[in-house]
Formats: structure tokens, sequence, C-alpha cells
């Protein structure tokens, strides 16, 4: 090449510029970022001073001023917001982010569950987000609560939840209630959501939601009970129609039932039976006020503190943010993962085991007092997939069979054995009618031991329900 031509002095002369023009740009970029950067770093420290005054959270109104809210969600930076939400961004890319920024989630019950399903799903870039719940934080809510402190004691749960998320997002618009469900007034609060989330504690307003929801074709995900649980692998996502083992989901199910809805309702659920736990006591003073039961603020709300492992609230919640944020950008999890599909094994059960009952009594029986439910809770975690009989084996054929013939047949009633083994326990038995033998008589005492403590197990389940 040749430096002294005239052309080849142009062409050079053209590309330093080009290079000097583009380094210009970029430190210019750079310099405006940083510029931004600063200006919001500032603003923070600002915020963080301001809270630290005599600033009293009971004072915010329950719905922020539309222009405020418009000056958040507007005055931000569209390239800040993305950096904020790049990894985000990655996953759902640009349309499924589209979606979610633009969806609506009202949030039911802002306790353990609901305030981390808020937390994530504000984090996650979902930009409109009302929160609806009557109680206050105390101190026994901190082991558990997303965004509660020492200092929010006291205070509406509500609004400390919209004050971490406007720490979190500039432009989210929170919508923060202190009020409680009511099916005489739903509409109001589930106005414009396009998604719901269920995380009530009190059973009989949780049903009246999740009804209202399938009635007005409003999505809506429930959580069921994350109480007295402490093993995080029994927890998944399922149709509320193939919910086991969990006792507040079969209650909930049940109800739902009874009111012309038998599925259609993604749930977070725990199939762990409740170990060995109890709720805590109240003085005894309180019992000299009158019946216990209106102690409570509300009907059906527990008076006693039900046994929370903190952990285990987050991780529903977590659960909930995940499946709804999922939906909203148009990529839904497919089939999840059920821990257990042992169906056909529970309908094998359940048809032997109408047979042996009907030679019990020498009756036809169409229907059974028990369910496919309990079934799949007296094979699973009542018996743990294992015969009464010592050692204990599991059964190569699995057979359901009325423990004692002289009381009705009940979950409390009902034990696994192997084929054969049920075969010898029906026959020395005999029938309802005429009984033959005891089954401490036919087994020895062992296997009477278990049964009772079995069934003392179901009754403590059964107070937890209550």
């Amino acid at each position: 090449m040749n430096w002294h031509s005239h052309k080849t002095q142009l062409i050079a002369t053209a590309v330093g510029a080009s290079l000097a023009t583009a380094g210009l740009i970029s430190a210019y970029t750079a310099y405006t970022r940083r510029e931004r950067r600063k200006h919001l770093s500032d603003e923070i420290h600002r915020s963080l001073s301001t809270q630290k005054s005599n600033l009293d959270i009971n004072s915010l109104p329950s719905t922020p001023p539309k222009a405020q809210a418009d000056e958040l969600a507007g005055g931000y930076d569209e390239d800040l917001i993305k950096e904020q939400l790049a990894r985000n961004y990655a996953f759902f890319g640009d349309e499924g982010m589209a979606k979610i920024r633009r969806g609506t989630v009202v949030i039911v019950g802002c306790g353990g569950v609901g305030s981390w399903a808020a937390v994530m799903l504000v984090r996650s870039g979902v930009s409109k987000i009302r929160l609806v719940d009557f109680d206050y934080v105390t101190l026994s809510s901190l082991n558990r609560h997303a965004t509660a402190g020492l200092t929010d004691v006291g205070t509406p749960k509500v609004k400390c939840i919209e004050r971490t998320l406007k720490q979190i997002s500039r432009w989210v618009k929170v919508d923060a209630r202190i009020d409680i469900w009511r099916k005489e007034e739903g509409a109001d609060l589930l106005e414009g959501a396009d998604w719901v989330i269920d995380a009530i504690d009190n059973i009989t307003t949780k049903v009246d939601l999740l009804k209202y929801c399938h009635d007005h074709n409003i999505k809506v995900f429930s959580s069921m009970g994350a109480g007295a649980k402490c093993d995080p692998t029994r927890i998944q996502i399922s149709d509320i129609s193939s919910t086991i083992y969990d006792p507040l989901a079969r209650s909930v199910r049940r109800r739902l039932r009874l009111q012309g809805v038998s599925s259609g309702i993604p749930v977070v659920y725990s199939t762990e039976v409740p170990g060995d736990v109890k709720l805590l006591p109240l003085p005894e003073d309180e019992f000299e006020k009158g019946p216990v039961k209106e102690l409570g603020v509300f009907d059906d709300f527990r008076v006693r503190i039900l046994p929370v492992l903190g952990p285990l609230p987050s991780i529903f919640g977590l659960h909930v943010a995940t499946y709804v944020l999922c939906e909203l950008a148009g990529k839904p999890i497919l089939n999840p993962l059920p821990i257990k599909n042992r169906k056909k094994l529970y309908e094998r059960l359940l048809r032997d085991l109408l047979h042996r009952e009907s030679k019990l009594t020498s009756e036809t029986i169409n229907k059974l007092p028990i369910d496919e439910d309990d079934v799949a809770l007296i094979f699973e975690d009542v018996n743990r997939g294992r015969s009464v009989i010592p050692p204990h084996n599991v059964p190569s054929r699995p057979t359901l069979v009325r423990w004692d013939v002289t009381k009705p047949l009940t979950v409390d009633n009902c034990v696994v054995m192997d084929f054969a083994e049920a075969e010898k326990h029906s026959k020395e038995s005999g029938t309802s009618e005429e009984p033959l033998q005891r089954p401490e008589n036919i087994w020895g005492t062992g296997p009477q031991h278990v049964v009772d403590r079995r069934v003392e197990e179901l009754r403590r389940e059964r107070e937890w329900v209550m």
C-alpha cells in the first residue's frame, strides 16, 4: 500500500475520524449512564434518610395518588428498567416481559406466603399490584414475613410491603388496601386483575374467593397449608382436584365440590403430613371469659397460634410467584411434575376394599364412607406404604382391610396388609354381625400399638385443620 498516495491518506483520515467519533459517542454514553446512576443513588439515599425520620407509615393513604404513581412509572429511564430486569428479559424475551409489565396482580392475604409472592413478582417486573389484608404486623410475624422488621410491628402488613416494593421498583404502582375480602363486595378489590393470588388463612373466605373467581372467569392461584410442615421436597403445584394428603387442600376441595367447582384452580401444597408439633395453648384465664371460639376476630380464624417453620411459607410464595410470572409471560409451566402418581393403585385399593366390605357386611354396598383421597392418605402417610403386620414389609399386593370388625369403617379403622395377611385377617375376624376374634388376638399386641399410635397421629392432624 502506498501511504503517500492521496487516496490512501483520505481513507486513513476518514477511518481516524470515524474511530474518534465512535470513541466520543461511547464516552458520552458511559458518562450519561454514570450520571443517571449517580442521580438514582442520590435519590435512594434521600429516600432512606426520609424514612429514618419521624415517618408514620399508618398515615400513608391506602391507594397512592395517581399523579405520584404516574411520576414513578413515567419518570424512570427505560434503559435502567431493562438493566434492572436484564436477567428476566434474557429468560422471557421482550414480548414475554412486555406482558409481565402490563399485567395486574391482586394478592389477597399478605402474610408469610403473600408477602414473598409480592416481592418476587415486583422484582421480576410486575408493575401493577394490589395488596389486600386487614391484619397488622406482630412480633410473631417476623419469622416468616418477607418485608417486616421490628420497626414495622403494629403497622398494616400491606403498608409494610408497599414501602419495600417501592424501594425495589421505582415504577411500580402499589394499591395497598387495609381491608378483608368479602364475597358481597368482591368485585371492587379484584377489579382489573389478570391474576389473583389467594394466600388467605380463613377457610370460609378462601373458598368464597376461589368460587367467586371461578364463576367470574378470573384467573386465580391458591396457596394451601404451609403450617406445621418442614419438608421442602414435598411441596408441589397441581390442580386442586389432584391434591393429596394436605388437610387444608382436602377441606377446600370438598367445599368447592359442594358448590359445583371440582377443578380448574392451580394450587401449591405439600404432601407432608404435619409432624409432632402442637398449637400453642391459651392461658387459663382466656377460657374463663367464655367460649374460646368467640375470642377470634372473625369466625373460622384460629385463636391459637399454628406452628410455622419460617422458610416454608416463603417457598410456597416463591412457587406462586413463579407460576403466575410464567402464565403472564405466555410461557406456562406445562404438566407440573407430581411427587407421587398412584391414581390407578388407589382406584384398585378402593375397589378391592368395596368388595371386601360387601362380604364382611353380607350386603351390597355401592359407596364406601371413605373416598380415593382417604385411600391415598391411609396408604401413603398413615401406613407409609407398608403392612401393619411385622416386619412391616412393602406388600407385593397391597390390600386395605377393616382393622376392627366391631367398629365402622373409617380412616382410623382401616389398615394396609399384604393380600395373604388380609385374607387371614378377614377369615379369623369374622363379620360385623358375628365377630370371632379381636385383632390383637390374631396378630399380638404389637400391631395394635402401631394402629393406636397412628390413630393418635390422625387425631392431631384433624385438630390442625379445625
